[in-house]
């Protein structure tokens, strides 16, 4: 039986191809969506925005929604790839939880007014956001717990209530209008978990 082997340069051809196609329609759909909002946005605007036909476009995606979920997916695995690059950045437990703050803070603040209300609804009802809350969650646990042994953080209440502290009172940098005003709610946050 003779099977044909398809040339490794060809699949990877094949491959880049998919991924150009893909990052052209996640860009293209969220600068329409900013721009005109999700009910504004059609199948062929991103179609023509990205010079990508029709047909090959609903080959990737059934519709605009499904292009949006893809593009917050690919946006949440980065924001959480940044604080694990802060966390690792430091080897001193208040520091590596400091770190981990500023960047949660940061994107908060850098993400400010990217969504519409009926946006943030679509995107936020679905199962990965809740996983990303969880990893979230997780990783800043574990740096109040290290940071705690070592003496460094407040042992008088319980890391889950710190943690839900820490993350609720770093959201407010979604309002703020500069980065010297997240520095300085960071700072306020850290102090709220200073030992008394």
């Amino acid at each position: 039986m003779y099977t044909r082997r398809v040339p490794r340069l060809w699949t990877d051809t094949i491959e880049t191809h998919r991924r150009t196609v893909r990052d052209a329609a996640l860009h293209a759909t969220a600068a329409l969506v900013a721009e005109h909002g999700l009910r504004g946005v059609t199948m062929s605007q991103i179609a023509e925005a990205t010079g990508i036909g029709r047909a090959t476009l609903y080959k990737y995606f059934p519709d605009v929604e499904a292009i949006l979920l893809a593009w917050h997916e690919r946006a949440i695995s980065g924001h959480l790839e940044q604080l694990t690059t802060a966390r690792d950045a430091n080897d001193e437990p208040r520091a590596r939880l400091q770190a981990v703050l500023e960047a949660y803070a940061l994107i908060a603040h850098e993400s400010r007014g990217h969504h519409d209300a009926e946006l943030a609804a679509l995107l936020h009802r679905d199962e990965q956001v809740v996983r990303a809350e969880r990893q979230l969650r997780s990783l800043v646990r574990e740096l109040i717990v290290g940071a705690t042994h070592a003496g460094l953080i407040r042992d008088d209440i319980g890391p889950d209530e710190l943690v839900g502290f820490s993350l609720h009172a770093l959201s407010a940098a979604s309002r703020l209008h500069s980065r010297a005003a997240v520095g300085r709610l960071v700072a306020m946050t850290m102090a709220g978990l200073r030992p008394q």
